[in-house]
């Protein structure tokens, strides 16, 4: 009777955990993290660069995630994530922030390509957020276009000015988590992908000190 009683208390047990574990990232999310290990790790190995991939993709493009990435020249995602030709869809805009150009690439990628994941991805010290956080305390605007890129990043920067913590970085996860939720709820394309299922969109930040990337909660 004791012995009944332990393994249906561990069956209750082993249930209730499965019920409360968080979810498991979704494969392409994996794929990516594996990549960048070799990367930050100085392991790389350059797959897919090679004559015959060229000519293959030559034909046709069948990505498996887009990455929306910032323009800092550190941050390449097909070298920090060791990916191959025709494995990433990137889009690159300072601040990585999404205008309604960068907004129709990610969607021209969904809807013909085919690709099921979104990264967002920030990265540590990045000069347009910098920008943002010291447009807010100073309460000037940085002169010429540049100014386009601070408006569109004070919000989540100003959502966080209050935070312990380096006010730079804070902001940069600020502003992944904004970007994502903006996209988690674009119209017509993605939102209702995002909804069924069929798309993921996840928030990263590269540390450019030790070549890691993480998943911004």
């Amino acid at each position: 009777m004791k012995n009944s009683i332990s393994l249906t208390c561990l069956a209750a047990l082993s249930l209730a955990a499965s019920v409360f574990a968080e979810p498991a990232a979704p494969p392409d999310w994996q794929r990516l993290l594996d990549g960048n290990a070799r990367f930050a790790s100085g392991q790389l190995q350059h797959p897919r660069q090679d004559v015959e991939q060229r000519a293959a993709v030559a034909a046709g493009q069948k990505p498996f995630a887009i990455v929306m990435g910032c323009a800092d020249s550190r941050t390449a995602p097909e070298i920090l994530f060791d990916q191959g030709l025709g494995d990433l869809f990137v889009v690159r805009l300072a601040g990585n922030i999404v205008d309604d150009a960068a907004l129709g690439s990610i969607e021209y990628a969904v809807e013909n390509l085919g690709a099921k994941l979104i990264v967002v991805l920030g990265h540590e010290k990045c000069g347009a957020v910098t920008a943002a956080v010291k447009a807010l305390k100073d309460s000037a605007a940085p002169h010429g276009h540049i100014g386009v890129i601070v408006e569109a990043i004070k919000p989540a920067a100003d959502n966080v000015k209050a935070q312990v913590g380096d006010p730079v970085d804070n902001a940069v996860r600020a502003n992944v988590h904004s970007v994502v939720e903006h996209l988690k709820s674009s119209s017509p394309v993605l939102a209702p992908l995002v909804q069924s299922g069929a798309l993921n969109i996840v928030g990263a930040r590269y540390d450019l000190d030790d070549g890691k990337v993480q998943l911004v909660p």
